[in-house]
């Protein structure tokens, strides 16, 4: 597995709408909340944040810190499953 990062610059109105839509993405371990300064307000490890009980409070709290600034930076990190197959291995269909 390797692990890709990527940015998405955010204004303040859509930043609940944006995370809310990571969440729920299959493939994202985290997401890093900065501002425009490049300060960072709050990291998410989304394999604790999946769970429906502390997503929640997790959504609140960017809802607050999205008042505060209004650029934000989104930094997501997914990993990517490779297909990597061993060395001289071959498919064959019968």
């Amino acid at each position: 597995m390797a692990n890709i990062y990527e940015e998405f610059k955010v204004q303040s109105h859509d930043l609940v709408d944006k995370v809310k839509g990571f969440i729920h993405e299959g493939n994202v371990r985290r997401i890093i909340v900065k501002d425009e300064k490049g300060h960072t307000f709050l990291e998410i490890p989304l394999t604790i944040a999946a769970i429906g009980v502390i997503a929640a409070p997790v959504v609140a709290a960017i809802g607050a810190i999205a008042a505060l600034v209004g650029d934000f930076t989104l930094v997501v990190e997914r990993t990517e499953q490779t297909d990597a197959k061993p060395a001289g291995s071959t498919t064959s269909s019968l």
